[in-house]
């Protein structure tokens, strides 16, 4: 017996619903409803919300939302949490639904292609749940982009996103910076330089490609770290084996002053190191 094959998820919402609506349809009270874990849009625009909720005042719900039986009562959404946030914006307590049997991985195939096909996510969030898809599944970046009808390169690029420094990532996840904007970042290869870059296009409100004529200049060297002090790494040294633990000593910035860190593993690492502290003459 041959086993069908599963259809390419990006060639249309049709590929989402093998046999059309496949599954029971039913009214379901919007109480009943819980986002699910797997859904990889964050971010729901308060007005666009505010927007679709008046649009289903007037002329009611029309799309049904996707759901499964939740694990733990109710039901979990497949599809459709945008509609389902604005049906309750909307006042409306019930609202057309598929009951669909689907399993982790679809439930997470669907509602990210669902989001990618009306554009929904941002960069980041597109990324994450290609990066939660290939690590769950299993799945290399070239069947990734067959899956959800994405080219490789596409994928790829959109993986890279996730190398950013923290505050690119929330300057991108905000929309204050585009993934042109990013991926100009990222063609610089220290990190101290593309959070250079980031803040001269928050400054100026750059263009992409003022951003990347902007990567593209030499960048001025940079100062040589002083050598450390050979009577201060040997005080670490002596520290480090005295209290089993990696011991730094960092000098201040006045004659004598300084830091003294010392690291532990776990609370009873720690316990550890405070007997031995405690133990040594006054």
């Amino acid at each position: 017996m041959t086993k069908k094959r599963r259809p390419a998820l990006g060639t249309g919402l049709d590929a989402l619903l093998p046999d059309r609506l496949e599954g029971e349809y039913f009214l379901c009270p919007v109480e009943e409803i819980h986002p699910s874990p797997h859904q990889p849009r964050q971010d729901f625009d308060p007005e666009a919300l505010e927007e679709l909720a008046q649009s289903i005042r007037e002329k009611g719900l029309v799309q049904p939302v996707i759901v499964r039986q939740g694990p733990s009562g109710g039901y979990e959404l497949i599809a459709g949490e945008r509609r389902w946030r604005a049906a309750q914006l909307a006042g409306i307590t019930d609202v057309p639904a598929i009951l669909r049997h689907a399993d982790d991985e679809e439930v997470l195939e669907l509602a990210l292609v669902e989001n990618l096909q009306r554009q929904d996510l941002n960069p980041v969030e597109e990324a994450l749940a290609y990066r939660v898809l290939i690590e769950r599944i299993g799945l290399t970046q070239e069947e990734l982009a067959r899956r959800i009808g994405r080219s490789r390169p596409a994928v790829a690029n959109a993986l890279r996103l996730l190398t950013l420094p923290d505050r690119a990532l929330t300057a991108l996840r905000s929309g204050r910076i585009t993934a042109g904007h990013a991926r100009a970042i990222l063609s610089l290869d220290d990190e101290a330089d593309r959070l250079g870059l980031l803040e001269e296009i928050l400054r100026k409100n750059l263009s992409v490609r003022q951003a990347e004529e902007l990567a593209r200049q030499p960048r001025p060297p940079r100062p040589a770290a002083p050598a450390p002090d050979p009577n201060v790494r040997s005080l670490e040294e002596r520290l480090s084996r005295r209290l089993g633990t990696k011991v730094r000593v960092v000098p201040g910035r006045k004659k004598g002053s300084g830091r003294l860190t010392i690291e532990y593993r776990n609370l009873d690492d720690l316990d550890r190191i405070l007997i031995l502290l405690e133990s040594l003459p006054a």
